[in-house]
């Protein structure tokens, strides 16, 4: 497979389409993109992960700039060094979900955020223009390890006025934490002590060595699932490699469903907010934004506290950008990703632990519990083989033959909302097929949506 270069930074297998002839290619156009500046560098802690960093690493110091190397770490406490040691850029070596035979590396902006669509278009000319210019020997950056920052990260968790961890000290939950042998096995448990839990770890040993498949998905999560119910424990957790999705399981062994992490965190956050607005007398309405695959809960919880919901393309940037411009208190996307601005404007998995410890202990009931209180809808997500058929083509059709039953946006592929239901089709830049999301009040009128939809597809010649 030929390397991946997309908003989301570059992937590819490695030694394959990853090479080190491309790892120098980006790094080096990386480091011109910055301006020889300061750039923060950390890995996933998958097998790989070491010689990669180590050729990102050089690469710089050889075009003059100065690495801040945090070693094995979450992609967002890249981005938060990035943003609070003022370097002019960062990269985190991280292939994220994707197998143990990935590796990739994504970009962030000074700001801590990734690079944008336009930003990105300048990066990648410069990175395809090549004729890179080398520092001499004497104008070479320097090479400065700091393993400070994900306790850092930790206490800008621990420090937001949300989180009670006297409290959660009283409750002491039990928390079973599988973070894939990765960047989450230092974090996740770390964190779930500081805020007073029994932690039973799994899979944190971050040997890079994947114990399962590593996107957190159900399927994935089995012996999670069991180890949850074996040890009786509140709930499990799961992560990415790159600990920025964060999944979530029932104190029963099953899923509590990765669309309501986001739907949950929400809640609990603009509930939060509108006591401390209260006292402030804030005439201001709550902003909220998720991307347009996220599950309709979101809207539903915001509409409950007066507050505003607005939908991006699929992709973290696009959601923290729009977060960025409208001042959004929370956000972040059904795929497991919490954002929450006050610590940082990215995806953050330990975030999300935090501020669902906190509301499971304010709550007082179970996980299960909890997720009964929240609007209920069921989710579907695949693909659809469209084979010779044009999936532009095919959507615009689909827009044509549904404008007048539904509301149309075309942000992002094509979503269609009804009444009670809406259905989310995307093609695939890789693949001759269309991603399918479709969420409804209950599963079997998600499975017929999505059925429905599949088969128009496939007719639309």
């Amino acid at each position: 497979m030929s390397l991946m270069v997309s908003i989301s930074g570059i992937r590819g297998i490695v030694g394959s389409s990853l090479t080190p002839e491309v790892i120098v290619k980006y790094s080096s156009a990386f480091a011109e993109y910055c301006g020889r500046g300061t750039v923060v560098i950390g890995r996933d802690g998958r097998i790989t992960g070491k010689p990669v960093t180590h050729i990102v690493s050089s690469t710089l110091i050889s075009m003059g700039c100065n690495v801040i190397a945090l070693g094995i770490c979450p992609t967002p406490t890249v981005q938060i060094a990035t943003e609070r040691t003022r370097a002019t850029g960062g990269i985190s070596v991280t292939a994220s979900h994707n197998p143990i035979i990935w590796n990739g590396l994504k970009f962030v902006d000074s700001s801590g955020l990734f690079l944008n669509a336009k930003q990105n278009k300048e990066f990648w000319n410069l990175a395809d223009r090549g004729d890179r210019t080398y520092a001499l020997w004497d104008k070479m950056g320097s090479h400065t390890a700091d393993d400070t920052f994900i306790d850092r990260h930790i206490q800008s968790i621990l420090d937001l006025p949300y989180i009670n961890p006297r409290a959660l000290i009283r409750r002491e939950f039990k928390v079973v934490a599988d973070c894939v042998n990765a960047a989450g096995g230092v974090i996740v448990p770390k964190l779930l002590r500081k805020l007073g839990c029994h932690v039973v770890e799994m899979n944190c040993d971050v040997s890079g060595i994947f114990a399962h498949a590593p996107e957190p998905v159900p399927e994935n999560l089995t012996a999670l699932c069991r180890r949850v119910k074996a040890e009786k424990a509140d709930l499990g957790i799961a992560v990415d490699p790159d600990a920025d999705r964060l999944v979530l399981i029932d104190e029963t062994g099953h899923p509590f469903g990765e669309e309501y992490t986001i739907a949950s965190v929400v809640r609990f956050v603009l509930e939060k907010e509108s006591q401390l607005s209260g006292r402030k007398r804030s005439l201001r309405r709550p902003q909220v934004v998720v991307n347009l695959s996220t599950t309709r809960a979101v809207e539903d919880i915001a509409k409950q506290f007066g507050g505003e919901t607005h939908r991006t393309a699929v992709g973290e940037i696009n959601v923290a950008q729009k977060m960025k411009e409208v001042g959004a208190l929370v956000g972040g996307e059904g795929s497991g990703g919490v954002i929450l601005p006050s610590v940082h404007l990215g995806r953050d998995a330990a975030v999300g632990i935090a501020l669902v410890i906190q509301q499971l202990a304010e709550f007082g009931g179970s996980l299960s519990a909890l997720k009964r209180t929240l609007p209920q809808y069921s989710i579907i997500k695949g693909k659809i083989d469209v084979g010779r058929i044009d999936p532009d083509q095919a959507l615009q059709r689909m827009k044509d033959r549904h404008a007048r039953r539904g509301r149309i946006n075309t942000t992002d592929g094509l979503r269609i909302d009804f009444p009670d239901s809406w259905v989310h089709l995307r093609k695939s830049n890789t693949e001759p097929i269309v991603r399918i999301i479709a969420e409804a009040p209950t599963k079997q009128e998600a499975d017929q949506l999505a059925v429905r939809f599949t088969r128009e597809i496939r007719n639309s010649r």
